[in-house]
């Protein structure tokens, strides 16, 4: 039976839809994200929009983040004071940031930030189950820390093969690996990489590479493969005669591979403040960690005041430049 778990964890909310003791889906939500879909929002017009350009406005927010508009009532004056819908949350791509995307918001529509992620899973019908520190660690059972790890690499083995992902500023890549009959390992990577997408949030343009398959009737049974594991909606070529196959799924806000692999700093905090609100022990509880991820935590004093107040030890912050990854806490 499905289930989502859900952790609201400091600085970063988790959730994973369990199925058959697997994740099929796993979404996490930041403190820092910024409005989220839905939220409806002040604003200021910084420049209307020219040669079929949206309007950049600069939203009441923490930041003053800027987001582009959609609709702008025409003669609309610079500097005016508007409300407006979030459509698509801000991206983060490697070597450029994507503003969010807003529209005119409705007449009466109220002020406030759009669903969480707690609200969005319940939205599905799922039980969800809440999870707390002092409780077992089932996000781990089910292989959270391993999960990030693949998103963090890029690499997801399966029998006979592999994916090796990429996320580039015009597409993210699935490269389809492996040894044996081109078109079993096609078909079986199909699968893999469809349930990938569906895991990890997925969306705008996506291009997969598989093993070329010289035969239209092999091409067409990579192209049955996709549609039978990859749930609805999307759109998506043919696979062509090199293997390629473009797939596009709505994008409303970061996946998982770009909030892990695009801000690593941001992914080991988060990491380290869940150990250390599992961390077992008296006295003070020291978080060890390279300075940047230090300095992350250090400049969010609510951070380190929840995790007090949680494990009723008093937090220590210990920058070591010899530690890898999310560090320790003890």
């Amino acid at each position: 039976m499905a289930e989502w778990l859900y952790e609201a964890g400091i600085g970063e909310a988790r959730a994973a839809l369990i199925e058959d003791g697997d994740i099929v889906e796993a979404r996490i939500e930041r403190d820092a994200d910024g409005p989220r879909v839905g939220a409806i929002v002040a604003a200021k017009l910084v420049e209307a929009g020219r040669g079929g350009k949206g309007a950049l406005i600069a939203l009441d927010w923490p930041g003053a983040p800027q987001a582009t508009l959609a609709g702008l009532p025409p003669s609309t004056s610079t500097g005016a004071r508007l409300i407006v819908e979030i459509t698509r949350m801000a991206l983060r791509e490697r070597g450029r940031d994507k503003p969010a995307r807003a529209r005119m918001a409705e007449a009466d529509a109220a002020l406030g930030d759009g669903p969480g992620l707690r609200a969005r899973i319940a939205a599905t019908g799922i039980a969800v189950a809440d999870l707390h520190p002092a409780g077992p660690d089932r996000l781990e059972q089910a292989g959270w820390s391993e999960l990030i790890d693949h998103v963090r690499t890029g690499h997801w083995p399966f029998a006979g093969g592999a994916l090796w992902v990429d996320a580039t500023p015009a597409m993210l890549l699935i490269d389809i690996d492996g040894e044996g009959h081109a078109l079993a390992l096609a078909q079986a990577g199909a699968r893999e990489a469809a349930a990938l997408i569906r895991r990890c949030d997925i969306g705008g343009s996506i291009g997969i590479d598989f093993p070329s398959v010289p035969d239209r009737a092999g091409r067409q049974a990579i192209d049955a493969a996709v549609d039978a594991a990859l749930p609805p909606p999307f759109e998506r070529t043919a696979v062509n005669g090199f293997g390629f196959m473009q797939i596009v799924r709505r994008r409303e806000r970061p996946s998982l591979i770009e909030q892990v692999r695009l801000d690593p700093v941001a992914t080991d905090a988060a990491l380290l403040l869940r150990r250390a609100e599992r961390a077992v022990g008296t006295g003070d509880l020291t978080l060890t960690a390279r300075a940047s991820v230090i300095d992350h935590i250090a400049a969010r004093k609510v951070w380190i005041e929840t995790l007090q107040m949680c494990t009723g030890r008093a937090v220590r912050l210990a920058p070591d430049p010899a530690v890898k990854g999310a560090g320790h806490a003890q």
